[in-house]
């Protein structure tokens, strides 16, 4: 179930192995990303692209929004 984090808590999942995915597209991910950061573009974001994640582990899903 989604769940809105902060930055502590970010960190702290981080700390115990979460998965970090970005979904900017790819050039955007190439520009600037979290260190670890797997990229799924929102585009190509799918159950098969999911299923590639380990379901045992947090997954936190962030985008840079420039706004």
């Amino acid at each position: 179930m989604p769940k809105e984090i902060d930055r502590i808590g970010v960190q702290r999942l981080i700390e115990r192995g979460a998965q970090v995915v970005d979904v900017l597209p790819a050039n955007e991910y190439a520009e600037q990303h979290l260190p670890g950061a797997t990229s799924i573009p929102l585009k190509r974001l799918n159950v098969d692209m999911a299923a590639q994640l380990d379901h045992e582990m947090p997954v936190i899903v962030y985008c840079w929004d420039y706004q």
